[in-house]
């Protein structure tokens, strides 16, 4: 894997603007500019409903909701922690968004020591992630961390000066 795409991740995090925006410019970078993705974006764990909700992605129309625990987003998103399927087919319990997927990552993002995310990533072909894309896929989601903290601390800064 190139490092071009490594520099480009980082040159469209802005942080003076909302997180939304360069998140949603992050999941089409990496899905046109990766080979063989079909699918990569954005689960947003809402703990308080027991429930991963659809956040910015690329790719064919996508599952609103997953439980967690259930699929894959849903069973790691429960367990907190990244997972590499190469073939989707032999993971029990797996929700089929779109049947073209064949394997998949998920990597948990988080706010602090709140899980805020899973990212997820499908491939149209078995056994697609190789460990640098891993690594990759790990440094996306530290990128998307550090962008959600910044966020929040400014806006808690800004929210005490305002409301002393």
């Amino acid at each position: 894997m190139n490092t071009i795409i490594y520099q480009q991740c980082k040159s469209l995090i802005d942080p003076e603007i909302p997180s939304i925006s360069s998140i949603s410019n992050l999941m089409a970078l990496v899905y046109h500019e990766l080979p063989h993705l079909n699918w990569v974006g954005l689960y947003l764990v809402q703990q308080n409903k027991a429930t991963c909700t659809l956040g910015p992605f690329q790719g064919k129309v996508a599952c609103m909701t997953i439980p967690i625990g259930k699929g894959v987003v849903g069973t790691y998103a429960q367990q907190q922690k990244m997972i590499v399927v190469d073939d989707v087919h032999s993971f029990v319990g797996h929700i089929a968004c779109d049947s073209a997927s064949q394997s998949e990552i998920v990597v948990p993002i988080y706010n602090g020591n709140t899980l805020f995310a899973i990212l997820d990533v499908d491939s149209d072909i078995k056994d697609r992630f190789a460990t640098e894309e891993i690594s990759f896929f790990q440094f996306l989601a530290d990128q998307i961390s550090s962008l959600i903290s910044k966020e929040n601390q400014s806006i808690y800064l800004k929210t005490e000066v305002v409301n002393p």
